[in-house]
């Protein structure tokens, strides 16, 4: 695509020679494999309006003090992280751009440095954004399940001291991704990371659902006619499927790329799925463009605060 490429053993296997790739991708499919022409002003514009949401719930969470929480913090963590994600995107489109518009020339050994700081930058804003959102899972079952206890759990100590390990994590994993990115062990602890963070989302989010169930058919089982057990629970279904969902949907196709990277990387089929890797990170993008709408502008009051903040009411 460009001088850069980011994530480069994602978007192309080291051990898929380009020769054979070609010949993989004409006779799986022909046309179907020639993968997905994004344009950058696509990669741009989700990232713009990815960083300015960010940046609001961020600015909210910092301004009203009834926010300070450790709720609210791993949500502006999960913010910050978002917000590396445009950043990184943002700042790769604009250097590709300048790059192939000739605007900026600079030697090959110093596009590969800056190629690595980006890739780090990216997989770090993986990494974190996949962390905080279990955390947040991880959170919300303690209110749910440990209500009376949870000032005495999720003390702020605990979760500086979370949040501290989520970023420290994130900056080493992200290191050690990019300087051996060739192994197929670095890969599949990713994967492993992926499908962790999925079984517990799934595991938390399910069993908050089953527990909410059972208390509507408790309430409805007292009334006539029983119409809230049905009601509630659809819009607890509803929730489930939006929040998982969009986990899946979003994160899925490039942590199965890996997956096929690590299994099937000559394989003609894998090589057609390989060039649609654009369509995978435009994905993630939008992970991060609809955060902030599931986990932080759903709050009253984080929406109250941040009419203020846009109004500049300071």
């Amino acid at each position: 695509m460009s001088m850069l490429a980011p994530l480069r053993l994602l978007r192309e296997p080291s051990n898929t020679s380009e020769g054979n790739q070609s010949n993989a991708t004409v006779g799986a499919g022909g046309g179907w494999c020639q993968g997905l022409d994004i344009p950058n002003e696509l990669f741009l514009a989700l990232g713009l309006v990815s960083l300015v949401e960010n940046l609001l719930v961020v600015a909210a969470v910092l301004k009203n003090r009834n926010l300070h929480s450790p709720t609210y913090y791993f949500i502006c963590c999960l913010a910050v992280s978002d917000m590396l994600v445009s950043i990184s995107n943002l700042a790769e489109m604009t250097f590709m751009l300048l790059l192939e518009h000739r605007v900026l020339v600079i030697r090959p050994s110093i596009v590969r440095h800056m190629d690595s700081v980006i890739d780090m930058l990216i997989c770090s804003s993986v990494v974190s954004s996949l962390s905080f959102l279990g955390v947040i899972a991880v959170d919300r079952y303690i209110t749910i399940f440990y209500a009376l206890r949870y000032h005495s759990i999720m003390t702020l100590q605990r979760a500086v001291v979370t949040m501290a390990s989520v970023w420290l994590a994130s900056t080493v994993s992200s290191t050690v991704l990019v300087t051996y990115y060739r192994s197929n062990t670095i890969l599949l602890c990713l994967i492993s990371f992926f499908l962790f963070m999925l079984v517990l989302m799934l595991v938390v989010y399910i069993h908050m659902f089953a527990l909410a169930r059972h208390h509507l058919h408790s309430i409805s089982s007292q009334q006539k006619p029983p119409t809230a057990h049905r009601g509630g629970s659809l819009k607890g279904a509803v929730t489930l499927t939006i929040l998982l969902g969009v986990f899946f949907i979003c994160w899925g196709p490039f942590f199965f790329n890996l997956i096929l990277i690590v299994t099937c990387p000559t394989n003609p089929f894998c090589t057609c799925f390989f060039s649609y890797f654009n369509l995978f990170l435009i994905l993630i993008i939008c992970n991060s463009v609809i955060d902030p709408l599931i986990y932080a502008f759903r709050s009253q009051e984080l929406r109250r605060t941040l009419r203020e903040v846009v109004t500049c009411s300071w």
